[in-house]
């Protein structure tokens, strides 16, 4: 076990609701709720200001309205959510090459690897950089913990919140962790936790003197001796760069339960065809379909079918998906939905006979249209008229998200309704903006991408990495916004980023393509990477 706080966990505070209010200026200082606005819907995030009324995540929303009647309720934005963390996963690669996401606001850092911190004083001193770091480039704050191990290093970044630093130094474990509850030691969950107090156990220190057969006869074995380790502030877990992912899945809970087996049946296409572009964004194809389905009494269906062989194909998907649907009985209502694929690999295996049949499928279908047309002209064009004379489906304006006006620049959606929708203007860069309402069709009104929350930030910082066929080294490109001045390196002993390349040094995944620098070369500027000919990898010139 290393004898210094060099593993460091990073928690951005509130981090939905700070990147609302940090975009807003309106609500800044106020009670912000995110999450889903529907009579079933749950609170994503709750900023500091809404859970001193006692709003927390996870909460039902409607309890949380009852609660702070009076806060903005908005719906996530994820396109920007993540964008900040890109932002911020950045400045923690500058740090070091062994980085463990956890979420988009969360993760641990082994500083040692990196060369970062090697004793306490380092070790505060680049918690203390990093926090300045994460405001400059983003505007929004973290809460940071250092110890030994991970486990304690979580729980020091606990003790950091909101927007604070706090160090466990080593040998001071045991008595920190004492006094604690069961709870807070990783892995003991709400029925782990009752398990324990009705044995007479709910404090860390009665778990070390129940003793190790003890915790084993109460929890199991496998539990149990990681439970007694942690007790006793034993945790060797490294931080693993790269964590296999195991399965893909989508999911919707429906703010009415769906009675119609028809539209049941559509809803599952839809989610099938979703699981596949997350599988596609990936790079990943999977051979075991998964449906799940939660029926009107919230009792909870699973069904699954592994075929030959992995696919990425969104027909085969929903076809699968379809079959398992087949099998689950939906008469009383259905409130919740879910597609997700398995067994996953990043190749795909080509089902020719399906290929062949889907392709007869398809000429068949294009003759028979092309028959209709000649048999039947006038139907056929009066069907195209219909389609033209159609009313367009009404625009949805969620709430928090980002509009622009034609005349008053750029907005965000306060509330919509009774088909008018009500938008303040304002940017997160000005003063609190005037409030406007417009119909909801109103031509001048459109939606919008979200702006960056520091003016002038730039594009996140990314850093991607190819594991060479030879000489057991690493190529890296690594770039991050000022105050971090990008590099390029030759990293012979580890691992870089997690984001595996595909043969011939291209990236799979977001951001793909930014290639690989190449060792020995000079003439140029360090840390300019250029793309060499016949787009190939990318390579560095420059004085290294």
């Amino acid at each position: 076990m290393r004898t210094a706080p060099t593993i460091l966990h990073l928690d951005m505070d509130a981090f939905f609701a700070s990147a609302e209010q940090a975009a807003k200026p309106s609500l800044r200082g106020k009670a912000v709720v995110v999450g889903g606005l529907g009579p079933r819907g749950v609170v994503a995030t709750a900023s500091y200001e809404a859970r001193v009324f006692g709003v927390h995540s996870a909460m039902p929303m409607a309890q949380a309205r009852r609660l702070a009647p009076n806060a903005a309720y908005l719906v996530p934005r994820f396109t920007l959510y993540r964008e900040v963390s890109e932002q911020v996963m950045g400045l923690l690669g500058a740090l070091s090459p062994l980085v463990e996401p956890l979420s988009l606001d969360e993760a641990f850092v082994d500083l040692e690897a990196g060369a970062a911190a090697w004793d306490e004083a380092s070790a505060r001193l680049a918690g203390a950089k990093l926090r300045a770091d994460i405001r400059a480039v983003t505007g929004l704050t973290g809460s940071v913990g250092l110890a030994a191990s991970k486990m304690l290093a979580k729980i020091a970044s606990e003790q950091a919140k909101p927007d604070g630093l706090v160090v466990i130094e080593p040998g001071t474990e045991r008595a920190l962790l004492g006094p604690m509850s069961v709870r807070t030691l990783p892995g003991v969950g709400p029925a782990t936790g009752d398990h324990l107090r009705r044995a007479g156990i709910t404090t860390v220190d009665e778990i070390a003197e129940a003793g190790e057969d003890e915790l084993v006869r109460l929890v199991g074995k496998a539990h149990g001796h990681a439970l007694y380790a942690m007790a006793l502030a034993h945790d060797e877990r490294p931080v693993v760069a790269e964590r296999e992912t195991k399965s893909v899945s989508v999911e919707d809970t429906y703010d009415v339960d769906i009675h119609d087996r028809m539209r049941v049946g559509l809803e599952v296409q839809r989610l099938a065809d979703r699981c596949v572009r997350r599988l596609r964004d990936a790079g990943l194809s999977g051979r075991t379909i998964v449906l799940k389905v939660r029926r009107y009494d919230f009792s909870t269906l699973t069904r699954s079918e592994t075929l030959r062989g992995p696919t990425d194909d969104p027909g085969v998907v929903r076809e699968a998906a379809a079959r398992l649907l087949e099998a689950v009985d939906t008469t009383g209502g259905v409130r919740l939905l879910g597609v997700g694929v398995s067994g996953l690999a990043d190749y795909t295996q080509e089902d020719l006979f399906a290929q062949a049949q889907a392709q007869a499928l398809a000429e068949a279908e294009a003759a028979a249209g092309e028959s209709a047309v000649l048999e039947h002209p006038d139907e056929q064009g009066a069907e195209e008229v219909a389609a033209e004379q159609a009313p367009p489906a009404e625009r949805r304006w969620p709430a928090g998200h980002d509009v622009r006006h034609v005349e008053y620049g750029h907005g965000w959606v306060q509330g919509s309704g009774l088909g008018r929708v009500t938008v303040r203007f304002e940017t997160p860069y000005s003063e609190p903006g005037r409030v406007r309402t417009f119909r909801t069709d109103d031509v001048a009104l459109e939606l919008a991408d979200p702006l960056p929350l520091v003016r002038g930030a730039g594009p996140p910082p990314r850093a991607r990495r190819c594991r060479l066929r030879a000489g057991g080294g690493v190529w890296r490109v690594a770039t991050a916004p000022a105050p971090l001045k990008g590099r390029v390196g030759w990293a012979p002993s580890r691992e870089v980023n997690p984001r595996p390349c595909l043969p011939g040094g291209r990236s799979r995944g977001p951001g793909a393509g930014a290639g690989v620098s190449r060792p020995g070369r000079s003439g140029g500027r360090a840390g300019v990477p250029v793309r060499g000919r016949g787009g190939g990898p990318r390579r560095s010139r420059g004085r290294p």
